[in-house]
């Protein structure tokens, strides 16, 4: 009668052992985000966790840091165009979720602006603006709305254009604002350049809304610029 030999099963870190070396990482990970709070995590552990949906089983940690490395670290990375990420390798799950954590993060930090007069919480505007638009390729120009109280009524994009203009229209901004019944208005964007020093083109626009605006009960509190790290505003320069 023949014996059937049994097979000794390896543990981990045994010689010989096939079991990948990311084996039980996602479950410490998760565990580490939950135990010691997301903040903790550097950023590209933090975008694993993002990139875990993209492959079930895989290591994505390398994906993470090369992704960070091409962007050029975590904000551009989250606010970049879909086509971008997808010439990245990323597919549609990992293009999915970065879009859906953005889109979570600036629904939060608008809230926070729907809750008190904008006015007195301005860093709270920049850092909003900053998440928004600073990293953006091209340039878009925002309005935010504002009620009687100041207190944001709406944001909108109104118009998207190239890395160095964008076409306002005065009529449409001030049409805008009577359809919302907003009581006043914030000029937002941005200047993919980095450079937030405004143009003749950004202070003449603003002075023609500014006059259109004002028949009307509108007041425009400010136009801001946002360039790399760092902003401008034109009330700030005298220029309403």
């Amino acid at each position: 009668m023949n014996t059937v030999r049994r097979r000794k099963p390896k543990h981990l870190g045994e010689a010989g052992d096939d079991t990948p070396h990311y084996y039980g990482h996602r479950e410490r990970l998760r565990q580490r985000l939950i135990d010691a709070g997301a903040e903790n995590l550097p950023d590209y552990e933090l975008l694993e966790v993002m990139l875990f949906i993209t492959n079930l089983r895989g290591d994505v940690k390398p994906l993470a840091k090369e992704l960070l490395e091409q962007f050029g670290g975590f904000a551009a990375l989250m606010s970049a165009d879909p086509d971008a990420l997808a010439q990245s390798g990323l597919n549609l799950a990992g293009i999915a979720a970065i879009k859906s954590v953005r889109e979570a993060a600036l629904r939060l930090m608008r809230a926070e602006l729907q809750e008190q007069p904008v006015v007195n919480s301005w860093d709270k505007l920049i850092d909003y603006c900053n998440a928004q638009i600073a990293h953006n390729k091209v340039e878009e120009f925002h309005i935010l709305f504002l009620d009687r109280k100041n207190v944001l009524l709406k944001h909108e994009r109104q118009q998207r254009g190239t890395v160095d203009h964008t076409p306002v229209y005065t009529r449409e901004v001030v049409k805008r604002a009577l359809e919302l019944g907003a009581s006043a208005l914030i000029l937002v964007h941005n200047h993919p350049s980095g450079d937030p020093t405004p143009s003749k083109a950004d202070i003449a626009v603003t002075q023609d809304i500014k006059k259109a605006a004002a028949p009307l009960g509108v007041v425009l509190h400010d136009h801001i610029i946002i360039g790399r790290n760092r902003h401008t505003s034109l009330r700030d320069l005298g220029q309403l």
